[in-house]
């Protein structure tokens, strides 16, 4: 086997036993599931209270707001982890390229922050 492939093959047996599981779950869930449908079940809104208006109401722009912002910040964290695994190898410019993208992503919740874009009166 080329050594090229005994590197992959941790990772081929951890996909192919998390494939699995996956199935073995889902394969589980539809042979123990219970089938007794009642008109309960069978409703739209199963937690019991009637619709209080149309579906096609609109909704608040700082719903969307917050969305972005936390798309924003979970984005950041996503960045933050490979550069922390790395700081090592990247030296000081990567250090402060990793600060300065802070910095503006900093500014920018501020500015949210400022404009009342969190707040929810």
């Amino acid at each position: 086997m080329p050594e090229l492939l005994k590197e992959y093959l941790p990772v081929a047996i951890f996909m192919a036993v998390a494939a699995g599981i996956g199935l073995a779950l889902m394969a589980s869930a539809i042979i123990i599931a219970m089938r007794k449908p009642d008109p309960e079940k069978l409703s739209a809104y199963e937690c019991g209270f009637a619709p209080f208006d149309d579906a096609r109401m609109k909704f608040d722009i700082r719903f969307y707001l917050v969305s972005i912002l936390f798309i924003i910040f979970d984005l950041e964290v996503a960045f933050l982890f490979p550069w922390a695994i790395s700081l090592g190898d990247i030296g000081v410019y990567g250090f402060w390229s990793m600060i300065i993208f802070l910095a503006i992503l900093t500014i920018g919740f501020i500015y949210e922050w400022r404009k009342g874009a969190l707040e929810w009166d």
